[in-house]
């Protein structure tokens, strides 16, 4: 029996091999549950990443800023599992003007499709498969630490800011319906998002130098095994949380 036996688990994100959404869903499987993915714009690239996995599992269309197919989300979703134990949120995006040290001069365009993909989004999503959810369940989104101004991550980190209190106010709102709302913050990984992100080769450093559990920027299993952990029944009293997997660097001082 594996942590996830008979859990429905939806995935956002998966995009390639390197996609921490991708190893979530990897040991997801291994742990026993199906999985429905999602996928934006390149669907064909995400059904040859499923393809990958150990059991290749259904790929829905999913534009989280799409009003109408966030609505339609539960309808669609049905055919493939008549209920959703867990949500993975791998989502976020900004425009290159609002990351690189332009923070002053970032207009507010580029700000709202960052919050509204990165922050808001969370929100969405989890009403959209609040439906599916009837018997309680876990949604976990990922996080990157927004408790400092990291150079470089400008107003992403801004909208990770609001995606950790965003979290919070689900946990609220959603406990009701026991369903847990949770974040984990991973360290530095060498996903597609991260190449996008000006200076990344530093965050590396960084970690490298002062994680004291150490840190390898190509591994994403530390971070996968955290989200599948509180994707399932092992921690039905922890909610509105932000869990570190990042090597302890959080926790230690420069």
């Amino acid at each position: 029996m594996g942590l996830l036996s008979g859990k429905r688990i939806l995935v956002t994100g998966v995009l390639t091999e390197s996609s921490i959404a991708f190893h979530v869903a990897r040991l997801a499987q291994l742990e026993g549950a199906s999985v429905v993915l999602t996928g934006y714009g390149r669907l064909g690239l995400v059904e040859r990443i499923a393809a990958r996995l150990p059991q290749p599992p259904p790929v829905l269309e999913l534009d989280v800023t799409d009003d109408a197919q966030l609505a339609s989300l539960a309808e669609r979703v049905r055919p493939h599992a008549e209920r959703i134990d867990g949500v993975l949120h791998s989502i976020g995006f900004a425009p290159r003007g609002a990351l690189g040290g332009a923070f002053l001069s970032t207009p507010w365009a580029d700000v709202a499709t960052a919050v509204h993909v990165s922050t808001y989004s969370l929100k969405a999503l989890a009403t959209a498969v609040v439906p599916l959810m009837g018997e309680g369940g876990s949604i976990v989104g990922l996080d990157f630490d927004a408790s400092v101004a990291w150079p470089g991550y400008d107003w992403m980190g801004v909208a990770k800011a609001g995606l950790e209190s965003c979290s919070r106010y689900l946990a609220r709102y959603l406990a009701p319906r026991d369903i847990r709302v949770n974040l984990v913050c991973a360290g530095p990984l060498r996903t597609i998002a991260a190449r996008g992100i000006p200076g990344f080769g530093d965050f590396e450093d960084t970690w490298k130098a002062r994680a004291p559990l150490g840190w390898d920027s190509s591994d994403c299993e530390p971070v996968a095994r955290t989200c599948v952990a509180l994707l399932s029944d092992w921690l039905p009293a922890t909610t509105g949380e932000i869990v570190h997997a990042d090597g302890g660097l959080h926790a230690i001082g420069g």
